[in-house]
């Protein structure tokens, strides 16, 4: 089978098709209750089934288990990659064929690991296109720079591999909208790297909200206030011995290599949105998942600045911002400044011990007229508390890596929707890219259709829902 696109770095898109696949509307905006947190969650998951099932298209490639022998394809080679190959190589039936990355040589310990662990070991190639043109592939894992996690789904996809890819999946709305068309129009598996949703702990605390213990949910507070240092400008260069720039620039403008850029891609907006995409999405998806997965806020604000340094990056070092749900208010606060406050270390995230909430650098507090959640990520659990801190209910957490992983190789087998699928990943993913394209605006407060996800208020913000791709990096309008 041929791909739609290139081999990463060179050539021109060929054999596009250009049939255009309906999807259904999202869920229109309506004032979220306790009776319909629950709803939320069954409509969203009927939704996600019926588009990969009535649609009335033929799959590209056969949406069918691939049998017991998993053959995987990891693209990226960096930290977080190594966490998924060493775990879902111990997996039963699961073996990497291919490690891939446009830097040679890059990712050598992960190939040490896997040909440890395997029958056979990985081959080593710097072009997606091989494992994507390789039949026995049944799915790649994408764990590359953020700019690149949206194409290179869409064109896995086209490929007829499934998708596991890491958070935050898109940089912008369209991308995440043109990654769930595609995921219906071949009807492949696509988990999302917010693996809080594996936790059983963030299963239990959504199910406790809904039962009205908390009350009615009035106020949500989400953190995200780290640590960190000034951001210093760094001179162009001449790349390091076996990186392919223009490959690893891919869909973004074309620069001369830096450095800044190269190893520090947060702070630009052309290929992540920041502390705020890095960490805090997980913290938003979290709620959002014990919250019942209510649908797009109606507006937006976000306020920062460059307050703590006072350095010159492009993503401000500090944001705060304000979503509005109709009957409830979500506040974010993300920085990176706030040395006193550390994320959950290793005791709380694998061990039974509970972190000091007050200086929590990632916690959520959910405000109900009952009671008080703090609700911790990737497995600190959570307590409620009433006058006093009085804890009156508690489920203790452990990484969710554990469940994660697992859910994704065992729906490939099934076919069953992964726990984190694209649909709500994408509704959280836009948390984000909503509180910087107000921020980019002039920190203004942006009106927000969530049924045809445009704004109302400001043309300018409409221009920021879809980058400006370079030719041979472009995602189609009709995937």
């Amino acid at each position: 089978m041929k791909l739609l696109t290139l081999r990463v770095g060179s050539g021109s898109p060929e054999n596009r098709l250009t049939v255009f696949v309906p999807i259904p509307s999202i869920m229109p905006m309506k004032p979220i209750t306790r009776r319909r947190f629950i709803a939320y969650s069954s409509e969203a998951t009927a939704t996600i089934a019926a588009g990969s099932t009535v649609l009335g298209f033929p799959a590209i490639a056969e949406a069918q288990s691939p049998g017991d022998q998993i053959v995987l394809a990891l693209i990226g080679a960096g930290g977080r990659a190594a966490s998924h190959s060493t775990g879902m190589s111990r997996l039963p039936g699961v073996e990497f064929k291919y490690v891939c990355d446009v830097w040679k040589d890059r990712g050598a310990g992960i190939m040490q690991d896997l040909e440890k662990v395997q029958k056979r070991a990985p081959q080593r190639i710097s072009d997606m296109r091989a494992a994507l043109d390789d039949k026995e592939v049944n799915a790649v894992v994408i764990a590359t720079p953020e700019h690149w996690h949206a194409l290179a789904t869409v064109w896995a996809r086209q490929a007829g591999k499934d998708v596991y890819v890491e958070k935050n999946p898109s940089i912008s709305i369209w991308e995440g909208r043109k990654m769930i068309e595609a995921a219906r129009k071949y009807r492949r598996i696509v988990q999302v790297g917010f693996q809080n949703r594996s936790g059983p702990y963030a299963a239990s605390a959504r199910d406790y909200i809904a039962s009205g213990k908390l009350g009615r949910i009035v106020h949500v507070k989400v953190y995200n206030m780290l640590d960190g240092s000034k951001w210093e400008p760094k001179p162009d260069s001449e790349p390091p011995a076996g990186l392919d720039w223009d490959a690893w620039l891919g869909p973004a403008p074309e620069v001369p290599y830096n450095p800044g850029r190269h190893l520090n891609w947060h702070p630009w907006w052309d290929y992540k949105g920041g502390t705020l995409a890095d960490d805090a999405s997980h913290q938003l998806d979290l709620t959002r998942m014990a919250l019942g997965d209510p649908p797009h806020p109606k507006s937006v604000l976000c306020i920062g600045g460059n307050y703590a340094f006072q350095s010159q990056r492009e993503v401000p070092e500090f944001q705060c911002i304000t979503y509005d749900y109709g009957d409830f208010a979500m506040t974010c606060e993300s920085g990176n400044a706030t040395n006193y406050l550390r994320k959950f270390p290793g005791e709380v995230r694998f061990g039974d011990k509970w972190p000091h909430w007050p200086t929590s650098a990632t916690r959520v507090e959910i405000y109900g007229t009952k009671a008080m959640m703090y609700l911790g990520r990737h497995g600190c659990g959570w307590q409620v508390v009433v006058e006093g801190g009085k804890v009156i209910d508690q489920d203790k957490g452990y990484f969710p890596d554990k469940w994660h992983q697992p859910n994704f190789i065992d729906c490939l087998r099934s076919r069953k929707q992964p726990n984190s699928d694209l649909e709500q990943a994408h509704h959280s993913a836009c948390l984000v890219h909503l509180a910087n394209t107000s921020y980019r605006v002039g920190q203004k407060q942006l009106m927000f259709d969530g049924a045809t996800e445009r704004f109302t208020n400001s043309e300018a913000a409409n221009a920021l829902l879809k980058p400006t791709y370079r030719k041979h990096y472009r995602i189609p309008e009709q995937v």
